[in-house]
């Protein structure tokens, strides 16, 4: 039988530790950037090459989208996990930077949908299953490969840099973003300006692998190597290995599952509401997340640092736990405080529709019923309803009942304007916004404290996971619950909860989603997760945990 010790291995020197933090979350920053910008740009994406009447679908496809990348995670899991528990952790990781970075680079080069018609968009949802598979395999190999280095009393904090790093991607993203924004004009960042953010990711592709080329192999993959027990098929050895079955669960359902979704409604779902629901000035959006993305990144090394103290477990129990109770009220004092008019204007004239037939599907290109198409419009101003049968259409801001019969149907454009004009005399503004300083640092401690949450979560992850899988099998896994975690439960988040929030007229109605897949990981990371203080890993850290 296999021995489940860690191999024996020379420990790195203080200089060499600092090369592979540095280093590690460089590329991890870069790959994450290619895979975010696709989200941070999404709706100058979906006019290149997702063009519809319907607003609403438009979003969706470009949601689905970036769903697609996040589908073939897994699978690149399996295969870069195969390939790093084989041949190494280091040139496994350099393989899929430079997959990400070259696919991200293609979508800036592929024409619009006006000029190519649908070959367009089947190329860019090409290049994002590239970003997949590559992504699949990176976070695997930088979180393993740090935490390989590290000592157990300090793998918690060294690791939590790579943790740290994710949010540094999409920071970067929403940096360069507003960086051409300033220099490229308005027009013509919209036009063609919006292709530079994806094409610099060539230069970050170079960095990356300049400094990942300075790197050794790991020293616990260096140990089995010369011991002669890596692993036959990691593949086969994930599902087959004493007590994997389980630790895979529980990677799963526990961790992954908790921390994904936090993590994209902290982050997507709040740049998506303010930009959408709220009105929220573009710009001033993505200043506002890029602040509180930046200032977040610390707590993410603070609590990795705490769970070398406390153990990997409590953080993440605690962290779920207290998101069930705030995240709600977080997201209503974000809404609060981006666009108090609107939500004055909701509460004085509240929008009642009633009718036979009152069916919306937002897959639709074009409804079918009138019914249909003024639940269209809402959903796209942004403006909630209380949908309600009867006998006769009718709509009424208010006590105020609107005069459906003389409105132009069969024109989409003159039935927005006649229903935006009515609202807008009964108070609503369709005009973007842009909170005042006071309001805006409201809207950033909400976000820290949503930050704070999938820090608690997310800041131990790596040496979590690294310490829960046998070295011999750990690539694949950790990488593959890992990513299918991220890939189905938290890749979808933004394409669900879209639509829940399209069906149900309530830009709130899409955290239930968030709310309810927590719920699930604060009962199995409670059930299941070892408690007490880190240490290397022992076959029964999961088989313990109390059933």
């Amino acid at each position: 039988m296999a021995s489940t010790a860690q191999p024996v291995a020379h420990r790195p020197s203080a200089s060499d530790i600092r090369l592979v933090i540095a280093a590690s979350s460089a590329g991890t920053v870069f790959e994450w950037y290619d895979f975010f910008i696709y989200g941070t740009l999404a709706a100058l994406i979906g006019n290149a090459f997702f063009p519809a009447d319907n607003e609403t679908l438009q979003l969706l496809l470009v949601w689905a989208g970036f769903a697609v990348g996040f589908g073939f995670r897994p699978l690149g899991a399996i295969l870069f996990g195969f390939l790093g528990d084989k041949l190494g952790r280091k040139y496994t990781f350099l393989v899929t930077v430079t997959l990400m970075g070259v696919a991200t680079a293609g979508v800036g080069l592929v024409p619009s949908a006006a000029s190519i018609g649908l070959v367009a968009p089947v190329i860019v949802i090409l290049l994002r299953i590239a970003q997949g598979l590559a992504l699949g395999g990176e976070y695997g190999g930088a979180a393993i490969y740090v935490s390989e280095h590290a000592p157990p009393d300090k793998r918690g904090f060294y690791s939590s840099f790579i943790q740290a790093s994710v949010v540094g991607g999409f920071v970067l993203s929403i940096a360069v973003v507003l960086a051409c924004r300033s220099v490229i004009p308005a027009e013509e960042f919209v036009a063609w300006g919006w292709r530079v953010p994806f094409l610099l990711s060539i230069v970050l592709l170079g960095v990356s692998l300049w400094m990942r080329l300075k790197l050794s192999e790991s020293p616990v993959f260096q140990a089995m190597k010369e011991a002669g027990e890596t692993a036959k098929n990691p593949f086969v050895e994930s599902f087959t290995y004493p007590g994997n079955k389980k630790r895979i669960f529980v990677a799963l359902f526990g961790v992954t599952a908790g921390l994904t979704t936090l993590w994209y409604t902290a982050f997507f779902s709040s740049l998506s509401f303010l930009k959408g629901p709220m009105r929220v000035d573009d710009t001033t959006a993505e200043i506002i997340l890029g602040v509180a993305g930046l200032i977040a990144m610390a707590f993410y090394i603070l609590w990795g640092r705490i769970s070398d103290r406390i153990g990997r477990k409590k953080p993440i129990v605690w962290g779920n736990a207290l998101a069930l109770v705030l995240l709600f009220p977080l997201f209503w004092m974000i809404g609060s405080f981006a666009n108090p008019g609107l939500q004055e204007a909701a509460r004085n004239a509240p929008v009642t529709v009633t009718g036979p037939d009152c069916r919306y599907d937002p897959f639709a290109s074009a409804q079918t019923t009138r019914c249909g198409k003024l639940l269209e419009d809402l959903t796209a101003a942004g403006v909630p309803y209380t949908l309600s049968e009867g006998g006769a259409l009718a709509v009424n801001i208010g006590s105020d009942p609107l005069p459906l019969d003389s409105w132009n149907w069969n024109d989409a454009a003159a039935r927005r304007g006649q229903l935006e004009q009515a609202l807008t005399g009964a108070g609503y503004s369709f005009a973007d916004v842009t909170p005042s300083l006071p309001r805006i640092l409201g809207i950033v401690a909400a976000l820290l404290g949503l930050g704070m949450l999938s820090a608690m979560n997310y800041g131990t992850v790596a040496a979590l996971l690294t310490e829960m899988f046998p070295p011999k099998i750990r690539y694949s896994s950790m990488s593959i619950p890992y990513h299918i975690g991220a890939g189905y439960l938290g890749g979808f988040l933004p394409l669900i909860s879209s639509y829940i929030v399209a069906r149900s007229g309530n830009a709130y109605a899409g955290l239930w989603y968030t709310w309810v897949i927590v719920a699930i990981a604060l009962l199995v990371s409670a059930w299941g997760l070892a408690g007490g203080p880190p240490r290397e890993f022992a076959a029964k850290d999961v088989d313990d945990a109390p059933a």
